[in-house]
């Protein structure tokens, strides 16, 4: 595994130059109220990309009023002009998708063919949501005493804050982003501040396709906190989207209590991966290294605890050391590079601190382990084994290239086990059998399964968890009820 830490940077101008780089408030761009700005850095040199405007409260709530003022006109449009518009941007974003692509290369670390397959993805949620657009269907029914008749609506919710985190800086943009124009509400998008630059480019974009001033505002910040606060607190505010932690989604949940403000949550994952012994191990190890590599590991989708039947937990465990370790880690924006750098220094020392412990509980990285130390907050491809059941790593998100192998029995044991978590984003089964493999996905505790399949994204469906993972759904036609309020009218004729 050949790692290489340092890349000529030279052009990153004319990557992150085509468009502004402070916030982006009614239409206009501008520097912070108070002038401060923080520094966006390349995890893979540490080197310095851009400096971008750092929002505070009054940058925010100057937010909120531009969105507010926006609204009525925005939500009144017809929903084939909305849609008109988001189908454009996705236009828009193709055309530039190499351009975008190579941003989030620099900003996030993951590889180049990761930040294409990233962009491909976000470009679908707006042309997705251009054609929901114009089916925002209501019903009509006779009220079943017949004396009158019964009408529901879906009208827009109002003004929209969206918090985005820095793993998929794109897609959970232009998830939030597409269904909420597409309901006819106004937003305001607070990105990661690891990762402001592709949300700053998606502005321009929307820009450039039509959306009128106001009707989306981008606040980068390092002042999360008091900012997304300041905004629940104000009751122009009628719902927040937050994608991230769940002990930062419980903060949020509890600050938005106080104006009662609607709330989609897509927060924390710890996903099985289960291989039963009757599973196609071709087709398991492709699944596995899809599950647990894409983005370096660094997606609450990720893989994160492997359960894998003891008939074949040797040869899984053996073929999959083999195909990370074949993978070259390095500065993403290498064409041969597979893997990049984790976020920064923190969550390097995160996911070795997991790895040490389970070692010193007794298991055995027959790859990787030890982390590099030279420039880049880079982590190698490692897979554990003899793994207890009861170890540490496997209680929160790794959110790095780590793979820990456990040992089962029986299918009881196996759904015992994947089940064992407070999270319930999402669970990969793998089994010859598909009435068994359907019979151990409705088992099992998660709002999605990917069943002999190790990617279940996809904008056409209704993405989001159970249990402690999350509140409401994002894509598919239930991405955009998000945005909505169910408003009955009772009329007699």
């Amino acid at each position: 595994m050949l790692i290489r830490h340092q890349h000529d940077t030279a052009g990153t101008t004319d990557i992150t130059g085509w468009f502004d780089h402070d916030l982006v408030i009614g239409g206009v761009s501008r520097a912070a109220s108070t002038g401060e700005r923080f520094d966006v850095i390349n995890p893979a040199t540490g080197a310095t990309i851009a400096s971008v405007a750092s929002a505070s409260v009054a940058d925010a709530l100057d937010a909120v009023r531009a969105a507010e003022k926006a609204l009525p006109e925005w939500s009144a449009r017809a929903p084939r002009e909305r849609a008109e518009i988001l189908r454009k941007t996705f236009e828009l974003v193709r055309d530039r998708a190499e351009d975008l692509a190579r941003l989030i290369v620099l900003e996030n670390g993951k590889s180049l063919a990761d930040a294409r397959g990233e962009i491909s993805y976000a470009a679908e949620f707006f042309r997705w949501y251009s054609e929901e657009t114009v089916r925002l269907l209501g019903t009509m029914q006779v009220s079943p005493n017949g004396q009158n008749r019964i009408l529901v609506s879906h009208q827009p919710i109002g003004v929209s804050v969206l918090v985005t985190p820095w793993n998929f800086p794109a897609a959970m943009a232009t998830r939030k982003i597409g269904p909420a124009l597409a309901a006819g509400c106004t937003v305001i998008l607070k990105p990661a501040s690891d990762t402001p630059l592709t949300a700053l480019a998606i502005g321009e974009l929307l820009t450039l396709a039509g959306v009128p001033a106001g009707v989306v505002n981008i606040l980068p910040s390092r002042k999360s906190g008091s900012v997304v606060g300041a905004m629940l607190d104000d009751p122009a505010v009628r719902k927040l989207s937050f994608t991230g932690s769940t002990e930062v989604g419980r903060i949020l949940l509890a600050n938005a209590s106080t104006t009662v403000v609607n709330c989609s949550m897509e927060l924390g994952g710890n996903a099985p991966f289960l291989v039963f012994e009757d599973a196609d191990m071709d087709s398991a190890i492709d699944g596995a290294m899809l599950a647990k590599m894409r983005n370096g590991g660094e997606a609450c989708t990720a893989a994160n605890r492997f359960y894998v039947h003891s008939s074949v937990a040797t040869e899984f465990a053996r073929r999959l050391s083999e195909r990370m370790s074949a993978m070259q880690m390095g500065d993403g924006l290498e064409e041969s590079v597979g893997l990049g750098p984790l976020i920064n220094e923190e969550a390097r020392e995160k996911v070795h601190g997991l790895v040490a412990a389970a070692v010193t509980a007794g298991a055995t990285a027959i790859s990787g382990g030890e982390p590099d130390h030279g420039v880049g907050y880079f982590y190698p491809p490692t897979v554990l084994v003899d793994v207890a059941p009861d170890s540490p790593i496997l209680e929160e998100e790794i959110f790095g290239p780590v793979a820990p192998v456990v040992i089962f029995e029986t299918d009881d044991e196996a759904v015992r086990l994947a089940n064992n978590t407070e999270f319930g984003l999402v669970a990969y089964v793998y089994t010859s059998d598909l009435s068994r493999g359907l019979a151990i996905s409705q088992r099992l505790e998660t709002g999605m399964v990917g069943l002999n399949r190790g990617l279940v994204s996809d904008p056409a469906a209704p993405f989001g968890g159970f249990k402690q993972s999350g509140i409401g759904r994002e894509g598919g036609h239930e991405g955009m009820l998000e945005f909505t309020e169910s408003q009955y009218i009772a009329v007699s004729w």
